[in-house]
């Protein structure tokens, strides 16, 4: 049941982002922001953990959930050092995909050659 969860919760994401790329003059830099946005959103109000437990993995592969891990981890490291924990925890739980993000685009563009 898990799967079909994960399955509707990132399908209703995705539908979600088309249907505004569909009607609005947004790009999808806009709308990518966006959904960070609501992630972080949900997450301070403990929204987004609720959608985790039920969707599994599939609350945790769209973009809402870069915003969830930014705020989560920047409320944690608040609890344990004050204002300038909100610094220090902001990366802590994004770090290691964005560092997979530039490793990864770094071997791509030395296979790849751009056409211009």
């Amino acid at each position: 049941m898990t799967y079909l969860y994960a399955f509707l919760f990132a399908g209703a994401v995705c539908l979600i982002g088309q249907v505004i790329l569909d009607n609005t003059k947004l790009t999808p830099g806009h709308v990518t922001s966006l959904f960070v946005i609501v992630g972080a959103f949900l997450d301070i109000f403990n929204i987004y953990d609720k959608f985790v437990l039920w969707a599994g993995g599939g609350a945790l592969v769209p973009i809402t959930s870069f915003g969830h891990l930014l705020i989560h981890g920047a409320l944690d490291k608040a609890q344990e050092y004050g204002i300038m924990g909100l610094a220090m925890g902001m990366f802590d739980l994004t770090a290691s995909g964005i560092t997979a993000a530039i490793i990864i685009a770094f071997f791509i563009t030395l296979i790849f050659k751009p056409k211009n």
